[in-house]
């Protein structure tokens, strides 16, 4: 284990560039565990590599393989964070083997979907505090300037926070139930580069739920101030780099999960007037490095992308790994005439067999699409929710019409009024069922189920029933008409698969979380 984390914390392996922009190379290194990482902060250029480099570890992560020669998968968030997130919920249904483990909660400390979860995570969170510590080194030797050295932090502590909100989703109990005091992950603020800083390291237990997110706040509230807004950015970079929005916009997303609904209202005022929602409901994706909607997303290039078994493209679409379950695509409240509809295709497996799948990701050529984190229709919806759940009922019935109106056939005679609601609590449901709609096949759908445990409203109750794993029957898609075909059994939350073990090779080398395994594994 002490190699595998000074390995994933080498600094030469931060130097490969994302955007394509490196001028200087470091190709001549000294071996792992003993080069300084003020060497690869020596120059500008070498700075903006290494930042870079946290981004490439967001995207593309490592399955197996080497760390010579590693195999990327998607870890974290490539393809494995959407079709994880979407893969354990009910929303979609698992035609293959590839996320089969996941799909049906079959997961072990040992089983691959889950611990590169975790190892890729903290790989990135590693990789985020060397750049932290090689910025401050940077500013020290009048290689940048503080400001400069600041937009970075901005952009690296982002990640950090980002890193450990998705871990806490799968592996610790919803913040809602007991205010955040049970135990949450480690969060990780101290980079592993060299064998002294090991054993700091592995003897690290897990923090509270509330110290997570208390730390991540820090994270995040220093990001809003030092990361530059859209306005400031040109090109594609005011979607593929973090910016303002992109921290408040987790911001909103974790305090939804606090349900803190007037905390979400008040973050969600910071974007007025920098983000508008396309026309189309497609459009965001038709252009998905150049639209108005798009709050953050990650960069993919024919180039560097996470491959064929990490592309969005490749999963959603090429390959049909994940299609829309009947239990969404049945339900009467998504229309039949829904714009939404159309950005699908069917496949046959047979003449019985088939499934309807996304085509939000196109590219299956070069895997270019841009992997969406944060857009502003999720935006619209988490204030929608907050407006809703706080009685502010005319105000939450505009911002989820504006979500939904630019997808229907006939917006005159198909919006929602205030009649279409008896009560409060029915458009806080609709507005949730619109978030299954709207965000269906982005890695969303687990969180809301995760957040929503013993709601008020609209509970969920653990891991849903599911459509079966496998290529659905034909009969089973019938548009307007409640699913009512074969299903798996619902897991509660109180059940061990609820959360995801901690891998076995951490809890071996780690003799503090060794005591603190999840309940049941």
């Amino acid at each position: 284990m002490k190699n595998k984390i000074l390995s994933i914390g080498v600094v030469a392996f931060l130097a490969f560039s994302t955007f394509q922009s490196c001028r200087e190379d470091i190709t001549d290194l000294s071996p792992y565990g003993q080069v300084p990482a003020s060497d690869a902060f020596s120059s500008p250029t070498l700075v903006d590599n290494a930042v870079n480099g946290v981004y490439n570890a967001a995207q593309m992560g490592r399955f197996n393989g080497t760390e010579d020669s590693p195999v990327p998968r998607g870890y974290v968030f490539g393809a494995a964070y959407f079709q994880q997130n979407e893969a354990r919920g009910e929303d979609v249904v698992n035609t293959q083997a590839f996320y089969q483990l996941t799909y049906e909660s079959n997961y072990d400390p040992t089983t691959a979907n889950n611990v590169y979860y975790w190892e890729e995570a903290y790989t990135l969170i590693n990789k985020a505090n060397i750049v932290l510590a090689g910025l401050d080194a940077a500013v020290q030797n009048n290689v940048i300037t503080e400001a400069k050295a600041n937009i970075y932090r901005a952009e690296v502590r982002f990640f950090r926070a980002l890193a450990h909100m998705e871990l806490l989703k799968h592996f610790a109990r919803p913040y809602h139930l007991d205010a955040g005091a049970s135990l949450g992950v480690p969060y990780r603020t101290k980079a592993t580069q060299v064998p002294g800083d090991v054993d700091a390291n592995v003897q690290q237990g897990r923090n509270t739920v509330k110290e997570c997110y208390d730390l991540a706040f820090a994270d995040l509230d220093f990001a809003e101030t030092y990361a530059q807004t859209k306005a400031q950015k040109s090109g594609q970079e005011k979607i593929v780099r973090v910016t303002q929005g992109a921290a408040i916009a987790l911001k909103m997303d974790m305090k939804l999960r606090m349900r803190d609904w007037q905390g979400v209202i008040t973050e969600f005022a910071k974007l007025n007037g920098q983000y508008m929602l396309t026309e189309g409901p497609s459009d965001v994706f038709a252009n998905n490095y150049s639209n108005s909607e798009s709050v953050f997303s990650i960069l993919n290039t024919a180039n560097t992308n996470p491959g064929v078994n990490g592309a969005l493209a490749s999963q959603f679409n090429r390959r049909s790994l994940l299609a829309i379950s009947p239990i969404l695509w049945n339900d009467p409240m998504w229309l039949a005439d829904d714009k939404r509809r159309s950005e699908t295709a069917e496949v046959a497996l047979s003449a019985t067999r088939k499934g309807v799948f996304t085509r939000k990701y196109k590219d299956v050529t070069d895997y270019k699409d841009a992997s969406p984190i944060f857009r502003y229709a999720d935006m619209v919806l988490m204030a929608a929710e907050a407006n809703a759940r706080l009685g502010n009922t005319a105000t939450a019935l505009v911002l989820l019409n504006s979500v939904r109106d630019r997808a229907l056939a006939d917006a005159v005679t198909q919006t929602y009024t205030a009649a279409s609601f008896a009560t409060s609590a029915d458009l806080v449901k609709a507005i949730l069922k619109e978030r299954r709609i709207e965000l269906n096949s982005e890695g969303k759908r687990w969180g809301d189920i995760h957040r929503l445990i013993n709601d008020d409203v609209e509970p969920t109750t653990g891991i849903p029933a599911k459509v079966p794993n496998g290529f659905p029957l034909n009969e089973w898609y019938s548009v307007g008409t409640a699913y009512s075909g074969q299903t798996t059994q619902a897991i509660p939350y109180t059940d061990t698969r609820f959360l995801w073990p901690i891998p076995l090779q951490e809890l071996n080398n780690n003799p503090v979380l060794r005591t603190q395994q999840n309940p049941g594994w």
